[in-house]
């Protein structure tokens, strides 16, 4: 009896070995890129945030190996020392630093709160919550020293409604090609949000462009500056048909270095993980716009996300540089092999 209830509760369902494993893949990339910009950095009030971002990440390590260890699971490869060059020159100022941090703790705050909820056991439960407590520290540092940076981007702001008002037409054909209602709140935010975190993609393409060792690595990025370039343009245009401010463009803050510092394992990954994250976010985006040109929109750069996602997962696979997740067992292969 004492043995079953030590392996009931070291059990670890799908959706809690996922939640793990993903995260766990993110992290180790996290400690070796925060290696790297701790030794570029040279603002003494970014090097805090850094320094305090790259020890949370390695704590999530530490925690989700002996989750998976106690499941009897494989701990995930994920990146090692080996897939950074912390002594390349730099590819990045300062500012940019803080803002890939600021992108980054995003999309690690909207994973944990889905982590939360897809967890039965209570002590991954507590885990998530505590990451979430702990990004949530590093996420008030990271935009309130934002805030005094040059580069920063605050949200559109709107006047308050002088009275309840209510929708009298979809006015779906005119919103296509006639007059357009003005965008609302939720159309705002989203528009802004993604083309700050596409306009990020860009940027980060760019860099990952310069010093990518393999030929179809580096042609895979010079595609993604293209394509989130357009995307992020087009967010922008939309807001601007109603002459609201658009997000700062960060490609100017990427050096002219060649040397990469890290490996095409990392960069590639790292482009699938934001590729990800963007399918995620335009999918969300779309459920909360009621103008049918917008929605238009959020279906065509759905599709370029798409396209992006299959080509950065071919050239991994082709590579050798996907690691599997653990799986539902081949019954069918079982069944041959008998």
């Amino acid at each position: 009896m004492g043995i079953f209830r030590e392996t009931k509760t070291n059990t670890l369902t799908a959706a809690e070995v996922s939640a793990l494993w993903l995260q766990y893949m993110g992290d180790s990339m996290a400690i070796c890129v925060y290696k790297y910009f701790l030794n570029i950095v040279e603002n003494k009030e970014i090097k805090p945030i850094l320094e305090f971002a790259l020890q949370l990440a390695e704590s999530h390590v530490t925690k989700i190996t002996e989750f998976l260890k106690s499941a009897n699971f494989q701990v995930p490869i994920g990146f090692t020392e080996n897939d950074v060059n912390v002594n390349a020159p730099r590819l990045f100022s300062d500012q940019f630093l803080l803002f890939y941090s600021y992108i980054m703790t995003i999309h690690g705050l909207t994973a944990y709160s889905l982590a939360i909820t897809n967890s039965e056991r209570q002590d991954i439960q507590n885990y998530f919550f505590e990451c979430t407590v702990t990004s949530k520290e590093l996420f008030q540092k990271i935009v309130e020293l934002a805030k005094s940076q040059p580069k920063f981007s605050s949200v559109p702001s709107i006047p308050s409604p002088h009275g309840a008002e209510f929708i009298e037409s979809t006015g779906i054909i005119s919103n296509l090609i006639g007059d357009k209602r003005p965008v609302n709140s939720s159309e705002i935010s989203t528009l802004f949000f993604n083309s700050k975190k596409t306009g990020f993609v860009k940027s980060l393409s760019l860099a990952f462009s310069q010093v990518a060792e393999l030929e179809d690595v580096r042609d895979f990025m010079l595609k993604n500056v293209k394509l989130a370039g357009k995307d992020a343009e087009s967010f922008d245009a939309i807001l601007q048909q109603d002459n609201l401010p658009i997000p700062e463009k960060w490609d100017a803050e990427i050096t002219d270095s060649t040397v990469s510092p890290f490996s095409d394992k990392l960069i590639m990954f790292h482009a699938g993980f934001l590729v990800n994250a963007a399918l995620t976010y335009y999918g969300a985006s779309l459920g909360s716009s009621f103008r049918s040109d917008i929605v238009v929109n959020y279906s065509k750069v759905f599709t370029h996300a798409m396209e992006a996602g299959a080509f950065s997962y071919n050239i991994m696979v082709k590579h050798g540089w996907l690691e599997k997740q653990p799986e539902a067992i081949d019954r069918k292969s079982l069944v041959q092999d008998s």
